[in-house]
């Protein structure tokens, strides 16, 4: 569907891929929150609120007729790097609850905060729907 960009002598990344070529629609999903569509908060833990974040990113996704399969990059930005590390784990299983084993380029920021006082993660994707 996409061609992952991996070049030649590089070691392989784990849980993304460093860079992603593709043709055809492109979605842009502006960041998004572990609130509800309804914009509440369900959970204050990190992991929960990563796991509502993609599906908030998977329910826009479907409103172009896209999948998590279609998406080429994303960015997280979060408030606290060691909350963030010490989640990896379940980090990696909401995500492949959610998103399946399909990995785009990423990158991942710690930043002073988010405009939602309560949010703990904001993701912001790219996707392409293939020609």
């Amino acid at each position: 569907m996409h061609t992952i960009l991996q070049p030649e002598g590089w070691a392989k990344p784990v849980g993304y891929a460093n860079g992603v070529a593709a043709r055809g629609q492109m979605i842009f999903i502006g960041g998004q929150v572990g609130w509800t569509g309804q914009g509440q908060f369900e959970t204050d833990d990190f992991v929960g609120q990563v796991r509502q974040t993609l599906a908030n990113i998977v329910a826009v996704l479907a409103e172009a007729g896209a999948k998590p399969e279609h998406i080429t990059s994303m960015t997280w930005y979060f408030i606290d790097k060691a909350e963030y590390l010490a989640n990896l784990r379940g980090i990696g299983e909401a995500y492949r609850e959610v998103i399946g084993r399909h990995f785009p380029a990423m990158a991942a920021m710690q930043v002073m905060a988010l405009v939602e006082d309560r949010a703990k993660v904001e993701i912001q994707a790219t996707a392409v729907i293939p020609d």
